[in-house]
């Protein structure tokens, strides 16, 4: 999986930066998971993997390219306060169900 960031915005209102990327994912085949685009995102950046949100994520019919959005906070707690509640929901890890 190879992420290629194609923009990036600084938005210095909302403390953060809001990135466009393209992600090669021929080896897998299917689309990435959130979590796996948030780490090669982080990665990228050079930036701590808990201040960014993938806001959207499409691949194209017949394509093995993902393009997204991402926003990356420079505070978790400018985060809590920007970001929905659904898209952080949507970008926390999975949770592993309970055993009894």
């Amino acid at each position: 999986m190879e992420v290629k960031i194609t923009s990036e915005k600084k938005n210095p209102l909302l403390e953060r930066r809001e990135v466009y990327f393209q992600v090669e994912h021929n080896q897998t085949g299917s689309t990435p998971s959130r979590l796996e685009i948030r780490k090669a995102v982080s990665n990228a950046l050079k930036t701590n993997i808990d201040l960014v949100f993938v806001k959207k994520l499409e691949t194209k019919t017949g394509m093995h390219t993902a393009f997204g959005v991402a926003n990356v906070y420079d505070s978790i707690e400018q985060a809590g306060l920007i970001e929905p509640e659904y898209i952080i929901k949507r970008n926390a890890p999975p949770e592993k169900p309970k055993e009894e």
